[in-house]
């Protein structure tokens, strides 16, 4: 068996044509997805028997640039869908077997000449083009279900801080729990785009549920007041905790200079609706 282009292509052409065979084998072999492959195409529109073949005629072709931009597809898809991956694992597994077994027989029905030398150069090829696959597949996967993860964390961490109109000019912003870095970043991304779009003149932060804020935070929130002042816009802060007030003076922080500071939002409201 000479591996030249020739032969390469007579190899294709004998897959294509014994295509049913050829998938008879692959639902043979990946026994799990043969009784899922008809959902797999009703919920991603995944044609696995399709996008068997094309695989194939790309492993044999040694074409590494399709392999890669295949895999990467695939890996989007299935996050896309959410599809199991053990499903896909046994599927490329089936598809590596089925090939050998179609070459075993393309060779045997033609009577090739059976070259060690060659034979463990295809096997060689065909094995890491298999596995070129799958890595760059599960990397793809990987990747959009980070991102998918990231993006929706943001929404989550949107949602989470609620600027309040209570007038044409003026907004409260009420936070609970922990800040972090993150959702530190959050708050100074929402409140000078919402501070942008509604034109208010007064933001009123109450800080009254807040049960935690790190000392690098403290320094950011500090910054954030800054960029609310070139906004235009004038900052008032109530609801101030002993805690965070006592942790504020050992950082030498004062909000004094960039903000007014209420004792609670109840006396805020009453001086800037009244």
């Amino acid at each position: 068996m000479r591996n030249s282009n020739n032969d390469i292509q007579e190899m294709i052409h004998y897959v294509k044509a014994k295509r049913e065979d050829f998938q008879q084998k692959l639902l043979s072999e990946a026994v799990n997805v043969a009784e899922v492959i008809h959902d797999i195409l009703k919920q991603g529109n995944i044609d696995l028997l399709k996008n068997a073949e094309r695989l194939v005629v790309y492993i044999l072709e040694n074409n590494d640039q399709d392999i890669v931009v295949f895999a990467k597809q695939e890996g989007v898809a299935w996050a896309q869908y959410s599809l199991t991956l053990a499903f896909k694992l046994e599927w490329v597994q089936a598809i590596r077997r089925s090939l050998w077994k179609t070459i075993y027989e393309y060779q045997s029905e033609f009577n090739l000449p059976s070259i060690r030398e060659d034979f463990f150069e295809l096997e060689e090829r065909i094995n890491n083009n298999i596995d070129q696959f799958l890595n760059t597949f599960f990397l793809s996967y990987s990747d959009f279900k980070d991102e998918l993860i990231h993006r929706q964390r943001k929404n989550v961490e949107h949602l989470s801080v609620p600027i309040i109109p209570i007038s044409p000019t003026v907004a409260i912003l009420p936070l609970i729990g922990t800040i972090d870095s993150y959702r530190m970043d959050t708050i100074e991304e929402k409140v000078l785009t919402d501070i942008a779009r509604t034109r208010i003149h007064t933001l009123i932060m109450d800080l009254s549920g807040i049960t935690d804020m790190e000392v690098v935070v403290i320094d950011h929130f500090h910054k954030v007041l800054d960029g609310i002042n070139m906004m235009g816009c004038k900052s008032v802060i109530t609801g101030l905790r002993p805690e965070l007030v006592r942790e504020m003076i050992h950082l030498g922080i004062n909000f004094n200079q960039k903000a007014i500071t209420k004792g609670t939002l109840q006396q805020s409201l009453k001086d800037y609706l009244l």
